[in-house]
């Protein structure tokens, strides 16, 4: 069993996202320069925001080529499909993680990186609700993911739409959404009216697609509505299959990344 993680504290989410994404601006860089693929596990929502601006930024300060970059995504909504099964929810509504992936992630680092030097449409990659396990196939036909950045579910731990009592050896697949995830949807996506309106069903990758296919994980965590996630994280050692965020325990090279707010250190902290 690995060592209970020990957190690396930062004064705001900003820098905690600014050095995040210098990792990550180096990891592209070198890899461009031994013409390899980089690959990048990306989460939707607020807590990755600073990496993702951050690194936009340093984008177009270094000049970087970003052809040969991956996003990895790790999840969409989906809803019943006609005839049977699942489908996507529509690509352009509000909730939907393909539209935060081209609006929040690609668009920006796209435009800093300039014409003809940004990550081509079809290296933007989602596990498939007809075929959830090809998902598992092309992430090792890639190599892995160069580094996986990970969000903790702040009233239950999920991680992508892993709920609760998720199985430590999960692969990508349709899963239930449990209502405390939907719950802390209504604060990701605030275009939802209620908690009536967020999809039941998701389609994602598992706890041991994380862990099998990161070559670094780090997991992000800021606000101080997440302190029970950093207690939650830091508690121990191994994978908890009531708080599924705990899988970076399990992961190759992890981090976790947290501001004083989440740990409770910033001044006036009770």
């Amino acid at each position: 069993m690995s060592a209970p993680l020990s957190p690396r504290v930062f004064d705001s989410p900003g820098e905690l996202g600014g050095t995040l994404a210098h990792e990550i601006a180096d990891g592209i860089a070198e890899a461009g320069q031994a013409s390899l693929p980089y690959v990048l596990g990306c989460p939707g929502g607020r807590s990755p925001k600073p990496v993702y601006d951050a690194l936009a930024v340093l984008t177009a300060a270094r000049g970087l080529d970003l052809r040969h970059v991956v996003i990895a995504m790790m999840d969409e909504y989906v809803v019943p499909a006609p005839g049977g099964g699942y489908q996507d929810v529509p690509h352009h509504a509000h909730n939907s993680c393909h539209r935060f992936a081209a609006e929040e992630i690609v668009a920006p680092l796209n435009a800093a990186a300039g014409p003809g030097l940004g990550i081509p449409a079809r290296s933007v990659w989602f596990p498939h609700p007809a075929d959830p396990a090809a998902y598992e196939e092309r992430l090792a036909g890639a190599g892995g993911v160069d580094l996986f950045l990970l969000a903790s579910g702040a009233s239950d731990g999920h991680i992508a739409f892993n709920p609760p009592g998720s199985p430590e050896d999960s692969r990508s697949r349709i899963t239930v959404l449990a209502d405390t995830t939907r719950k802390d949807n209504l604060g990701t996506f605030p275009g939802f009216a209620s908690i009536d309106e967020v999809p039941r069903h998701g389609v994602t990758v598992g706890v041991r697609t994380i862990v099998a296919h990161s070559r670094r994980a780090v997991m992000v965590v800021h606000g101080s509505h997440k302190r029970e996630a950093v207690r939650r994280l830091t508690a121990g050692a191994g994978y908890d299959p009531s708080w599924p965020a705990t899988l970076i325990s399990l992961c190759k090279d992890p981090a976790l990344y947290v501001d004083r707010a989440a740990a409770g250190t910033e001044e006036g902290a009770v």
